[in-house]
């Protein structure tokens, strides 16, 4: 996914979310055909990369793409995450995989 193709599989980014209700839901079935074609890119953890729920998104998912991983959708906001003095500047990674 050339989106992410600037962070390590693994790797922890620190990254904003700002939806309060929003959380990610699927039924088991859609569940296991996203987990068998590798399409749940992103997952929220704390900073130690232990998953954690965010307002009841279905294990932990974050981020995913479409079976031709051309097309991702994210909750985080990686634009928000571009200055040290915003808290963190793990966004300049994710966002520079467009330009690759």
């Amino acid at each position: 996914m050339p989106f992410l193709n600037q962070c390590k599989l693994g790797e922890v980014l620190n990254i904003p979310i700002a939806h309060a209700d929003g959380n990610y839901y699927i039924d088991d079935e859609g569940l296991a055909s996203l987990e068998a074609h590798g399409q749940i890119l992103l997952r929220y953890s704390d900073a130690s990369g232990k998953p954690i729920v965010v307002n009841g998104s279905v294990t932990s998912i974050a981020g995913i793409c479409n079976k031709d991983k051309n097309i991702f959708g994210l909750m985080p906001h990686p634009e928000r995450a571009l200055e040290a003095i915003l808290g963190s500047e793990d966004g300049i990674a994710m966002l520079q995989g467009f330009a690759v």
